[in-house]
């Protein structure tokens, strides 16, 4: 499989072949576990104190003609706290009680991660590059282009050296994806309370800038809204198929291509 090499001012300068692993069959199922994968692998266990609402001297008088026994005293019989002289305190520990025990609080030693297999990720990453070279499915997930890029667009060496965030922006332009940067702009808030709360504004993803670490071409795209800048080393099924969905219009340099040909 070949593609195009992009300078800096967006002009093609000659062919490149891509290495193997942009030529795996397209395995969305695989693609599907692997990202689920990397999101479950961000949650952050929580859970109660195993001793809440149980720190109390409320007791239970199980049998009815027991001392101290709520029975005909026109009260409910549950735990109560335990006060002087036999008088009857405030229920406690149940949960229906005022300060009392949660009935099924979240455990911190739930397994929250679902683990995929190495090599089975190692393939869906596979999948994930190879989605990205086929304009079927970087279409399908609704990003615009021109129709002369080839995909994927690699950026030659010196592109990497890209500093400033106004550079980016006029190279990426140059290689017809302005269409796509001004998709992602339009952002979409959350109905209802969903709107109000961390993660409520929707942005969708734009173009993908896989470069090698260090790279200053990488924190010259970072205000770019919907553009993602991520070094090789890092690449993860998350990145490459936001959402579960691949094909994202992804962009290499030619040190990344590298990169991922001894992978």
């Amino acid at each position: 499989m070949k593609t195009q090499v992009y300078s800096a001012e967006g002009k093609q300068v000659r062919e490149l072949t891509l290495p193997v692993q942009f030529e795996q069959k397209v395995n969305e199922q695989l693609i599907y576990r692997a990202v689920l994968s990397d999101y479950s692998s961000q949650y952050q266990p929580k859970g109660s104190d195993p001793w809440a609402g149980m720190m109390t001297s409320a007791k239970y008088k199980g049998r009815k003609e027991d001392f101290g026994s709520a029975k005909n005293h026109g009260i409910a019989m549950l735990p109560r706290e335990v006060l002087a002289k036999g008088k009857f305190g405030r229920v406690r520990r149940i949960p229906s009680s005022v300060k009392g025990r949660r009935a099924h609080p979240p455990k911190p030693e739930k397994q929250l991660y679902e683990a995929v297999n190495k090599k089975e990720y190692a393939k869906a990453i596979k999948c994930a590059l190879s989605a990205c070279a086929q304009k079927v499915l970087v279409q399908k997930r609704g990003h615009k282009f021109a129709d002369t890029l080839a995909l994927p667009p690699v950026l030659e060496k010196k592109c990497e050296e890209i500093s400033k965030t106004k550079q980016m922006l006029m190279l990426l332009k140059a290689l017809g994806v302005s269409a796509d940067l001004e998709r992602a702009r339009v952002t979409k808030i959350r109905t209802g309370m969903g709107g109000t709360r961390r993660g409520g504004v929707q942005t969708p993803r734009s173009v993908l800038i896989v470069a090698p670490q260090g790279s200053k071409i990488l924190r010259a795209a970072e205000n770019i809204a919907g553009v993602d800048a991520v070094s090789t080393k890092r690449l993860s099924c998350s990145m490459l198929a936001p959402g579960t969905h691949c094909g994202r219009l992804t962009l290499f340099t030619e040190g990344a291509i590298e990169e991922i040909a001894k992978m």
